[in-house]
């Protein structure tokens, strides 16, 4: 099983510390880039997938690194509703 592959179970199993950094990694797996511009940038993330022309925008967790539940569901429905999800 590839790295991706176990990320992408992790992910899917909605644990409670799943970090901002493992998102990260995830969304770049599946062939998004963060975008770095932008006012609020520094609060705010964006992600760019070019071959879907999708984005998907968040706010970065803090104080710490985890991401909420919350952005756990709602990540999963938009990357299920683009097909980068079984």
């Amino acid at each position: 099983m590839s790295g991706k592959d176990k990320l992408l179970r992790r992910f899917l199993s909605k644990p409670k510390d799943f970090t901002f950094d493992e998102l990260r990694t995830l969304l770049r797996a599946v062939g998004y880039s963060e975008m770095k511009a932008g006012r609020a940038s520094g609060s705010r993330a964006a992600f760019w997938n070019e071959t879907a022309q999708h984005i998907i925008r968040l706010h970065k967790p803090h104080p710490g690194n985890v991401l909420k539940r919350y952005q756990l569901d709602l990540l999963e429905d938009e990357l299920r509703n683009k097909g980068f999800l079984p």
